[in-house]
């Protein structure tokens, strides 16, 4: 009758940890937030990006370029602001794993759900936020050689709970030593983060 007791008691407690594993995976499950998305318009995630979003478009200025529409959803309770980050995971700058800054773009408000395509020049934008690439104070096109493989061109958003504090840096490694500063500002902070990629090189 004893040994009947402790199985009973056993299978009790297995049952009941089987129930409560079940509910605690179904609130989870309930309770997680979609994860956050991005588009880039013109060209699907991994695929070619357009050469009118390129340095070899007609008529435009060597290490410019006009801005693709950028797009982002599902943003994660209370976000502050967003930064915008575009890269060329190809280059190796001076020997380091520092790569291109092709745009960088931070304090972007809450309430933006994108930015529109060509975006203008300057160190402030109409909504606030400030915006430096290796070209300057605006959006760097893609511009690798046709003679080379096609470069992989990252682009990264981040919701932040916070705003930063982060000042365009000086003199000729402005763009590389303001995206690190907004890197480790950003340490943190960061509430959700969301990725699109394209190919480019230019045609032959």
């Amino acid at each position: 009758m004893k040994n009947a007791n402790l199985i009973f008691s056993a299978i009790f407690a297995i049952s009941a940890l089987i129930v409560v594993s079940a509910i605690s995976s179904e609130l989870l499950t309930a309770q997680a937030p979609p994860p956050m998305t991005m588009t880039v318009a013109g060209f699907s995630d991994g695929g070619q990006i357009p050469v009118k979003y390129s340095q070899a478009a007609p008529g435009v200025a060597p290490g410019e370029g006009l801005s693709p529409a950028i797009t982002w959803t599902n943003v994660p309770a209370g976000t502050q602001s967003f930064v915008l980050n575009m890269h060329d995971m190809e280059v190796a700058r001076n020997k380091t794993t520092d790569d291109q800054a092709h745009w960088v773009v931070w304090n972007i408000p809450a309430t933006a759900t994108g930015l529109p395509e060509g975006v203008p020049k300057g160190a402030k934008l109409a909504d606030g936020s400030s915006q430096i690439s290796a070209t300057g104070q605006m959006y760097r096109g893609p511009g690798a050689p046709a003679n080379g493989p096609q470069h992989h061109y990252m682009f990264e958003v981040y919701a932040l709970d916070t705003k930063l504090d982060v000042q365009p840096a000086t003199g000729e490694n402005a763009a590389f030593d303001t995206r690190a500063n907004v890197m480790k500002a950003m340490q943190g902070h960061i509430l959700g983060k969301a990725v699109y990629g394209g190919l480019f090189r230019r045609p032959q």
